[in-house]
Formats: structure tokens, C-alpha cells, sequence
């Protein structure tokens, strides 16, 4: 315990910043989650919409940063923050910084042969969360969030 509190205390205050962020954005995510599927699929983007496979390589940091503060904290909350929660999270923190995304939802069958689910987020050609499963899933839906011009202004200024 006394480490993870260290290590804490030492992190640059942008990190921790950043960390405590994807923890109110996991906490949220959870709360969407608990709601009608139809009721938080508007927020999510456009259906069956993909951003573009390319990004500006200055967000990169961002991406990874993000993609990292979202999977290191979703082991720390004391509800459950699995593969939605954690693709909502970070499509908002991206969201904040005026950065598209699109958020895959995907299906298989287990070995016993039920029916299982997972999701994943991509900005540019960077997959933010979800990742490590993906491939073994087939696509069912999409969420693409595009930015209107005014919205990415406002997310640089916020960056």
C-alpha cells in the first residue's frame, strides 16, 4: 500500500490530473451503463459511423496518455470498469480534447458457446482501449464521434 501511495505522491501533477480524470470519466461511464442501451447511444456518436484510420501525430502523446490513465484506473475502481466502461471513458476524454474517435462493439461465442460481448475504442490508426480482444470479435455496431470545427477549438483551448 504504502508504494502505490508513493508512487502517487511522486507523480508529475499532469499525470495525476489525468488519472483522477479517467477516474470521474469511469465512474460516469458506469452510470451510462446501467441506463437503456438506446437512451446513451446517441452520445456515443454517429451509428455505423468510422472516423478517419489517420490522426494529426501530435495527439499521439494524448492518445497513448489517455489509453494508459483509462487502463491503469479501471483496475482501481470499486465497481466494475470492463471494456464499455472503459471505451466510454475514453472516448469523453477525447471528446474533451477536441480528438475523434470510434468505438467498436463486437460479438463471438465463448468455448461453451454462449454468447459474449466486448468493446473497444480507435483514434486514428491507435486502438485506445480493448485492444488485447478485439481480434476475436466480429463487429456489430459502431460509434464514430466526429468534431465539428468549433468543438475541436474548444477542446484545444482545453488541452
Amino acid at each position: 500500500m504504502w508504494t502505490k501511495v508513493k508512487k502517487w505522491i511522486y507523480l508529475p501533477p499532469s499525470k495525476r490530473k489525468l488519472f483522477i480524470e479517467a477516474f470521474f470519466y469511469l465512474a460516469w461511464a458506469r452510470i451510462l451503463k446501467s441506463l437503456p442501451f438506446s437512451k446513451v447511444a446517441p452520445s456515443l456518436g454517429a451509428s455505423m459511423l468510422e472516423t478517419p484510420h489517420t490522426h494529426d501525430p501530435n495527439n499521439e502523446p494524448t492518445l497513448r496518455a489517455i489509453s494508459y490513465a483509462v487502463r491503469t484506473m479501471s483496475r482501481h475502481t470499486v465497481w466494475e470498469s470492463k471494456c464499455m466502461v472503459m471505451a466510454i471513458a475514453a472516448m469523453k476524454m477525447l471528446e474533451r480534447r477536441g480528438i475523434e474517435s470510434t468505438l467498436y462493439l463486437g460479438t463471438a461465442k465463448d468455448s461453451s458457446g454462449q454468447m459474449t460481448a466486448h468493446a473497444w475504442l480507435r483514434s486514428g490508426r491507435l486502438y485506445i482501449t480493448g485492444y488485447e480482444q478485439m481480434n476475436k470479435f466480429t463487429v456489430v455496431g459502431k460509434f464514430g464521434k466526429q468534431l465539428n470545427a468549433h468543438a475541436v477549438r474548444r477542446g484545444i483551448e482545453r488541452a
